[in-house]
């Protein structure tokens, strides 16, 4: 290497990496010298022991050295399958080695070579076998550096292997190590009893144990959870030492009238969580609270109140929702409630033209408007509020991490509350809304009952047509909804428009409506209004009515290729039936070839608790895409697990929470500051001073 080379430095200039290979590398994020310290290997192979073949047990997974007798290639007798067989031996026994339509592999094991298989052993005909075992062709009979050692294996991709990974890696550390500054401060280490960094990156390389593993991977795990978690701190303190919100009047004569009125009595969880935002907004401290409720827990009672404190107290109030037939559906809903309290509302989405969007954008910036309810149109440059003091986000995971900060710099640092019926689990919570305040609605009002939920093939499709038809005639409602609005080549699945057609032809009798998001915001209201007013018996839709639609009489909700959507998107659709005092059911509608997509239809027909199916969704999807992070790259964790590691996340933010607090610039620890801002500092719009 050249001595000009730093961890900073792009990859391809590391000696014989290069263009080409460097293009490789940057498939596993490995794009800078630095990448491959944190290149954190996906197994190890332990080569202290090595199983003779004799020795294998059948069933379980084993690593053995064997040179290679011969190879043949051959086609099955039924099926477009071929088998390539490697005959090997380590000197006393004798195995094969199978894989199923691999092509190239008779050209990489030469007859002769030495390699090391990994793969489950098995029994078959009187040979032991090892099937689809991935391999490594070794230099020679033994490699020095891995011979009698834990040795890393790496994610790869076509055209690197192994061994080359390895010696890169090995190279990278030997450099570098000994001039790696540990960022954390003396004092943690010994609190939390951490190794130092250049131990756990050396250890998470070449472990000497599985206990010298776990140490280097809990402080690489810690680093990437603690790094967050003072970033989110330090946000949270600067912008509560910068700003001061509007002490708002909580109880006001306007809130009390909306509460006394209700049809039924609040639910436990209903008056916890009024009061925990009471506490907030009789602060000057501006509220930033996450409000995570199930379908149907009521978070539209708990925006409405709140709203009404700004309002009591002479501010506005603002609501954003992610689509705009949310936002319509919530404007009807708190304007029926509102105005008849002499409370002006307004809606103000992209659909409205030049004319009515101007007359709107007057009210609300002269202060005739007190409660403003929209899409993401609230946040384009010519909205100004005239006083704005709350501000409510629905479906928050909808508009990503950090997009509520344009709106809240419209007002005077307005409180804020973010609402969301994809339940998070408490781990992804604080790792990703860490500067936010958490209530929880874990109480559904009385007589909410139970979907039956089933999962139905194509072929039981007219033994659904029957349930439908019979449901329908019983004066019930039905929605059907599909994955997509048009028909593609590239996509075997049915679009709206198609079963639109379908169901108007198969239920001629019946009234049938169809909503989409390419329609004009008049035709979606028509619709809508259509169904709420029980002139369609069923309503084909897309996913727009994910979140929003309350029609109590709709019974029935069918998802088309069910297997397409998300585990929490399911379990919001569902939640638009089950409203009413009639049985209700989803149909999952669908022939998944995965088994992540068979899981998922089998997980939403056993479960109704949308924190359970949360937990669920995290294992099968992953935090970015349930938070909408994906693109802000903060939940891209290299070494840490938010299901595994719930405990380390918990004393990550303890100990980041503690630190910011006694120094809330970090200005006696500078290389943990450097670090904080190298990594998470445009993600979390941290300045560099203040």
């Amino acid at each position: 290497m050249t001595s000009a080379l730093a961890l900073s430095s792009p990859v391809r200039y590391i000696k014989g990496v290069g263009p080409k290979r460097a293009a490789l590398l940057s498939r596993l994020g490995v794009n800078r010298v630095d990448d491959l310290l944190f290149l954190i290997p996906r197994r190890y192979e332990d080569r202290r022991h090595l199983t003779p073949l004799r020795s294998t047990m059948a069933g379980g997974f084993a690593t053995v050295l064997a040179r290679v007798v011969g190879v043949e290639r051959k086609r099955a007798q039924k099926g477009n399958l071929e088998i390539v067989t490697a005959l090997i031996t380590d000197g006393n026994s004798f195995a094969k080695a199978i894989w199923f339509n691999r092509k190239g592999i008779e050209k990489l094991l030469k007859p002769g070579c030495s390699v090391a298989f990994y793969g489950k052993v098995e029994v078959r005909y009187g040979w032991l076998q090892i099937a689809n075992p991935e391999f490594e062709i070794l230099e020679g009979e033994a490699s020095p550096e891995e011979m009698g050692k834990i040795v890393p294996v790496y994610p790869s991709t076509e055209g690197l292997n192994q061994r080359w990974l390895r010696r890169k890696v090995r190279e990278v550390l030997e450099q570098f190590l000994p001039s790696i500054e540990d960022p954390l401060p003396q004092s943690l280490l010994a609190k939390r009893n951490l190794l130092p960094l250049r131990e756990a990156l050396s250890g998470i390389h070449y472990p000497e144990s599985e206990d010298h593993w776990r140490k280097s991977r809990t402080r690489l795990a810690y680093d990437e959870l603690f790094l967050l978690q003072l970033g989110l701190a330090m946000r949270r303190k600067r912008y509560e030492r910068d700003h001061k919100a509007p002490r708002l009047l909580w109880s006001g004569s306007l809130q009390r009238t909306f509460l006394k009125n209700l049809p039924f009595s609040l639910t436990s969880a209903q008056e916890r969580v009024l009061g925990e935002i009471g506490s907030d907004v009789e602060k000057d401290v501006p509220m930033n609270r996450l409000l995570q409720g199930d379908v149907g827990s009521g978070k539209t009672l708990i925006a409405i109140a709140s709203m009404l404190s700004a309002v009591d107290s002479g501010y506005q109030a603002a609501l954003m929702a992610p689509t705009e037939v949310l936002a319509r559906q919530h404007y009807i809903r708190v304007k029926e409630t509102l105005g008849r309290m002499g409370i002006r509302c307004a809606l103000l989405t992209s659909g409205f033209s030049q004319p009515e969007r101007e007359a709107r954008l007057k009210g609300i910036a002269s202060g005739e408007v007190d409660v403003v309810i929209g899409t993401h149109a609230l946040i384009q440059e010519d909205v100004t509020f005239f006083k704005l003091g709350l501000v409510v986000i629905d479906e928050q995971h909808r508009f990503g991490v950090l997009q509520r900060q344009t709106l809240t710099s419209k007002g005077l640092h307005p409180h804020v509350l973010v609402m969301t019926a994809t339940p998070i689990p408490r781990t992804l919570a604080i790792s990703v809304y860490g500067d936010l305040s958490v209530s929880v609605l874990d109480e559904f009002p009385p007589g909410r009952k139970d979907v039956t939920t089933r999962w139905v093939r194509r072929k039981e499709l007219a033994k659904l047509y029957d349930f439908i038809r019979t449901e329908a005639m019983a004066g019930r409602q039905i929605y059907w909804v599909c994955p997509v609005i048009e028909e593609s080549e590239s996509q075997n699945v049915t679009s709206v428009l198609e079963r639109y057609e379908n169901l108007k032809e198969t239920f001629a009798d019946l009234r049938v409506g169809l909503m989409h998001g390419q329609l004009k915001s008049g035709d979606k209201d028509e619709v809508y209004e259509d169904f709420v007013g029980g002139k369609l018996d069923i309503l084909v839709s897309t996913s727009v009515i994910e979140v929003g639609i309350d029609v109590p009489n709709a019974t029935t909700m069918v998802i088309e290729d069910a297997h397409r959507f998300g585990l929490s998107q399911l379990h919001q659709l569902r939640g638009r039936v089950g409203r009413g005092s009639h049985k209700s059911y989803c149909f999952l509608l669908g022939e998944p070839s995965t088994p992540e997509g068979v899981e998922r239809l089998k997980v939403l027909c056993a479960t109704q608790s949308g924190f359970d199916i949360a937990e669920s969704d995290l294992r099968l999807r992953g935090p970015g895409e349930i938070c909408g992070t994906r693109q802000h790259g903060i939940t891209d964790f290299r070494v840490a697990d938010l299901l595994r590691d719930a405990s380390l996340l918990e004393m990550a933010r303890e100990d980041a929470n503690e630190l910011i607090s006694l120094d809330p610039n970090l200005e006696e620890f500078p290389s943990l500051k450097a670090k904080l801002l190298a990594s998470l500092g445009e993600g979390l719009s941290l300045a560099l001073t203040g």
